[in-house]
């Protein structure tokens, strides 16, 4: 199994962009398996021509969203993703429930609100 990136230049979506949603989307289905031991930060840029901050970035990201774990100096690997994402998109439903009362939505106005922005988002 290797990992497969290609960045588009010509892309609306940042470069890091790029790299976070193709590495999350290759650990979702499964072309990267739970344990896979990802390039380092400074080898991916150099092979995809980017600079090494734009990688880290990505890393940052997908490493906050549960999807690669860093594991000191052995390297960073991917994670067993789904648990990790369904319990930090429970938090941020929580969380978001939370803050819709505070500011006295209703439960079909906190839902509409959070609907809008699925849409914006999956469209």
């Amino acid at each position: 199994m290797t990992l497969k990136i290609s960045v588009d230049p010509d892309s609306a979506a940042a470069p890091f962009e790029q790299v976070r949603e193709q590495v999350a989307a290759q650990a979702r289905g499964g072309a990267l398996p739970v344990g896979y031991r990802m390039p380092t930060v400074r080898g991916l840029a150099e092979e995809l021509g980017l600079a090494a901050n734009t990688v880290a970035k990505a890393y940052r990201v997908l490493e906050a969203d549960g999807v690669i774990e860093t594991r000191g100096r052995h390297g960073t690997f991917i994670a067993a993703a789904g648990d990790a994402a369904q319990r930090q998109a429970a938090a941020a439903a929580a969380e978001y429930a939370q803050r819709a009362h505070r500011l006295g939505l209703d439960r079909s106005a906190a839902l509409a609100a959070i609907d809008d922005a699925l849409r914006a988002v999956y469209g």
